[in-house]
């Protein structure tokens, strides 16, 4: 046999150009296609932004790609193990002779699908503490404005307008926004966001209470109230915020995030103001306890006061015996501050003659007389120098100048001496004062007029005396004694009888 290859007419292609027809005819074939599947080895975000995943069912798989623009976009986010429906196109990768489909939107395959997401959201809020009851704010009772977030043309808005006219009416303001739909969630959260943002006073009142409502349906229906968007946007709201999405058994995430949840939308209406009949005839039945109650507590406070009136005495009674303390308390004060002021002035004449006599000032009028006249015996003295031989002229000078020197510390030293004779003369005036004698026992007497009495004869019985000890002053009345001297030896404090050698009292 002859090793030569047999010759064909088939057209003879690269690798690269047989996987870029390939890429063509599959991509023409399939330019968009919905498919459904379990996503299965998510990897994304990819550092790139980037998503890569599989999508698989019982007996196949083909790999899947999102891009970063498309993911960014997208609503429903894809997770792993959900079955999703995705739309896009099959595409080839050359690289790996593999085909692959570029995913533009995914959406859940299904209620099972869409309850399992749910649920899987639940629990990561719940884990965040977005359902914590203690971070709920109170509804207040009385709101001014009510913000309603609703579709402006349903049913919805006319029954809260219709039950808040019923009850309470309130201001109302409206945020209208599409309660289905892809673009549904972005547009509640946007509402929430900006009642938020009314500022206080401005054109637009801010509401004291928001209210998110929609009328009931599937799921599907009812999927944007579940979005997370939404959820965080609720749990952000500083203002109060009541949940109406749905009837009495559709419950969203939403629900548990809110600060109030209402049954229906109409149900929130009555939960945001009470009725304002029943109110007023609240108000009136309380009026009419608390103007009974206060009629009786002054009739109860007056017979009270009438027999506290009767149990007190006169006001005459009372203030008799204080003013009658008070009149003798002034008598004894006058006595008092005149002889305390009488010794003042003797002590102060005392001292002011002894300090006339020893004054610094007399004392330096006297030594500056002193310095002037040896000033002029100086003077002179050198005066007279002056005339002698020039020889002796510098021993002269330097003697007067050693007697300059020794001058001013003599009359130092001399003022000093009599600074401290006038400092002994002071204590000795003290040591002589009458008041050292009253603190060794002694005691002086005085008649009315604060004169001192020398002797026993001098007292009249009855006489009101004041008797003078070293710590303070004692009235006395004079007895009927006839003015002779005592024959009974003296006795001391004690009881007991003196000898000859000691001291006694004035008395």
């Amino acid at each position: 046999m002859s090793d030569v290859a047999p010759l064909t007419n088939a057209l003879e292609l690269s690798v690269s150009e047989l996987s870029g027809a390939l890429k063509r005819a599959i991509e023409d074939r399939f330019g968009h296609v919905r498919v459904r599947g379990e996503v299965s080895g998510w990897r994304g975000p990819h550092s790139s932004g980037h998503c890569y995943f599989s999508l698989k069912d019982a007996s196949a798989r083909i790999d899947a790609v999102i891009w970063k623009g498309v993911y960014g976009r997208m609503r429903f986010k894809p997770s792993e193990g959900l079955e999703v429906i995705a739309t896009g196109k099959i595409t080839t990768f050359p690289g790996k002779s593999a085909y692959q489909i570029i995913v533009e939107s995914v959406e859940p395959a299904g209620v099972g699908a869409l309850m399992a997401l749910l649920e899987e959201n639940r629990r990561k809020f719940a884990a965040e503490g977005l359902f914590d009851p203690a971070r709920k704010q109170l509804i207040p009772y009385l709101p001014e404005v009510i913000g309603v977030i609703t579709s402006p043309t349903g049913a919805v808005i006319r029954d809260i307008l219709h039950r808040l006219a019923d009850r309470f009416p309130r201001r109302v303001v409206v945020w209208p926004v599409r309660v289905q739909g892809e673009t549904s969630a972005a547009e509640v959260a946007r509402a929430i966001e900006g009642f938020n943002a009314l500022p206080e006073g401005g054109p637009i009142p801010r509401p004291s209470v928001l209210i998110v409502a929609r009328g009931g349906g599937s799921i599907e229906d009812l999927w944007g109230f579940n979005e997370e968007i939404v959820v965080r946007a609720a749990a952000a709201s500083d203002i109060p915020l009541i949940s109406a999405v749905g009837h009495e058994t559709d419950w969203t995430l939403l629900d548990q995030v809110a600060d109030l949840r209402a049954p229906t939308p109409t149900g929130a209406a009555e939960m945001c103001v009470p009725v304002r009949a029943d109110l007023m005839e609240a108000t009136a039945d309380l009026a009419r306890r608390l103007e009974g109650g206060t009629r009786r507590a002054q009739d109860r406070r007056r017979s009270d006061l009438r027999a506290l009136a009767r149990a007190l005495p006169a006001g005459e009674a009372l203030l008799a015996l204080p003013r009658q303390r008070l009149d003798r308390s002034g008598e004894r004060l006058a006595a008092r501050v005149a002889a305390a002021l009488g010794d003042r002035r003797l002590w102060l004449g005392r001292a002011a003659q002894t300090l006339e006599k020893h004054s610094p000032r007399a004392e330096y009028a006297r030594l500056r007389e002193k310095l002037r006249n040896l000033g002029q015996r100086l003077d002179a003295g050198l005066a007279g120098r002056a005339r002698l031989a020039a020889r002796d002229l510098d021993a002269h000078r330097r003697r007067l100048a050693e007697l300059h020197g020794r001058l001013l510390p003599a009359l130092a030293r001399a003022n000093m001496r009599r600074a401290e004779r006038a400092d002994a003369l002071g204590k000795l005036l003290g040591s002589f004062s009458y008041r050292n004698v009253l603190a060794r026992g002694f005691a002086l007497v005085r008649d009315a007029e604060g004169k001192p009495l020398r002797a026993a004869a001098e007292v009249t019985p009855g006489a009101r005396l004041s008797i003078q000890f070293a710590d303070g002053a004692t009235a006395a009345t004079a007895d009927g004694g006839d003015g002779a001297p005592a024959t009974a030896p003296a006795r001391t404090r004690s009881g007991k009888q003196r000898t000859s050698g000691e001291q006694g009292s004035l008395f």
